[in-house]
């Protein structure tokens, strides 16, 4: 079954070896990581060992050099799989913040090792306790003193902050309310996490969730950070991470649009295969009419994704498109998990099927890294001009 005709786009190849890579790591691997909610450090190794962590580092940094397009591609063929990306894709969507405004040596410094592993570059440090999605009001302060930063706060929902050795930080370098603009006086900054354990300066508690998302809050008691490892200039780091979370929507919409593609899967296969009253279930409207429509749905969303990359990898601004896939392709996604379960009936909430495991994965994105309601929020005023929403 062809659930795309991008399946057979210029990332065939790609998309084949991802394939043939996830075949290595069934449902039964993804089933008992999640009982016991370990991390698939297996799984990430294959990954990056195979060069696709990598895919968006320049050639001469040790990567491959390729667009969102193809980081897309990546993702989502993981998620059709049945295998879960949430175990590292931040390292891609972080990736473009330092490629876009880090200086030469940081590029340097720091590329070429995560490109072969040694490093891991996984951890978000952005979203506060009081401030959620109002990355204004976020209160972390980074202090300079001479050739270093002492950076006290807090955060909450970094994940992957147990299982990397880097943190992209935001952080407060001059007061709220001495910024021209509240955007302003927030500043970006590679955290070598690592280091700061091992000092005490830096403390790092898992949040345990509905999924094996690895999610925790992190805590800084003056933790000092090189000045050399400001991104970019002073004051100017929320207009760099703005830039990284465009690429970031279109990423975890990728993902979605996976998702879905599997759900879709799991669906037309039972449906064909589950005889009741001697035929299959799949002859009845009342089974195939929802599962043709989810279809329907997941191929709108990823025509938004890949215009959304597109635009990214031109230059072009794609903020309305970026928040716009990631919208359809949530939605998507959990609509066709929703009919997945509805087909498999009592068999959709078996562990063994791997429906109700996917589902709990995929309805994260409605909600995170940042809910359909802030979008259309956003789209409402920004796109469409109406009034502020409150």
């Amino acid at each position: 079954m062809i659930l795309s005709p991008f399946d057979n786009d210029e990332y065939a190849e790609i998309r084949e070896g991802v394939r043939r890579l996830c075949a290595n790591f069934p449902g039964e691997y993804w089933r008992e990581l999640d009982a016991k909610r370990e991390y698939p450090t297996e799984f990430v190794k294959a990954l990056t060992d195979a060069g696709y962590l990598s895919v968006l580092i320049p050639e001469e940094y040790g990567g491959s050099g390729l667009g969102l397009g193809a980081a897309a591609a990546i993702l989502e063929t993981i998620q059709a799989e049945g295998c879960n990306g949430g175990a590292c894709h931040a390292q891609m969507y972080t990736m473009g913040t330092i490629l876009r405004h880090g200086s030469e040596e940081q590029k340097k410094q720091y590329l070429p090792r995560i490109a072969t592993g040694e490093l891991r570059l996984q951890a978000f440090g952005v979203t506060e306790p009081t401030s959620g999605t109002d990355t204004t009001a976020l209160r972390t302060f980074a202090q300079r003193e001479g050739d270093e930063y002492v950076v006290n706060g807090q955060k909450i929902w970094t994940s992957r902050a147990e299982h990397s050795d880097l943190m992209l930080l935001l952080a407060r370098t001059t007061p709220r309310d001495q910024a021209a603009k509240k955007t302003e006086g927030l500043s970006t900054f590679i955290v070598d996490m690592k280091k700061a354990l091992a000092d005490g300066s830096l403390t790092i508690r898992p949040i345990r969730t509905m999924m094996n998302h690895a999610t925790t809050e992190v805590f800084f008691d003056n933790m000092r950070i090189p000045a050399a490892n400001l991104l970019g200039e002073e004051g100017k780091g929320f207009r760099y991470i703005l830039s990284g979370m465009n690429a970031e929507r279109v990423l975890i919409a990728a993902e979605c649009v996976g998702d879905a593609k599997w759900f879709t899967k799991k669906s037309v296969d039972y449906a064909k295969e589950r005889q009741v009253f001697g035929k299959a279930i799949g002859g009845n409207q009342g089974v195939s009419f929802p599962i043709a429509r989810a279809y329907a749905n997941m191929r709108a969303a990823e025509l938004m994704v890949h215009e959304a990359a597109r635009m990214y990898e031109k230059g072009i601004p794609n903020g309305a498109e970026a928040n716009m896939a990631k919208l359809l392709a949530a939605d998507a996604s959990v609509e066709a998990g929703n009919v997945c379960i509805q087909t498999h009936g009592g068999f959709g909430f078996a562990e063994e099927y791997d429906v109700e495991r996917k589902f709990r994965e995929t309805r994260l994105y409605q909600v995170a890294p940042i809910s359909t309601n802030l979008i259309m929020s956003y789209l409402s005023e920004h796109v469409l001009g109406m009034p502020r929403s409150y």
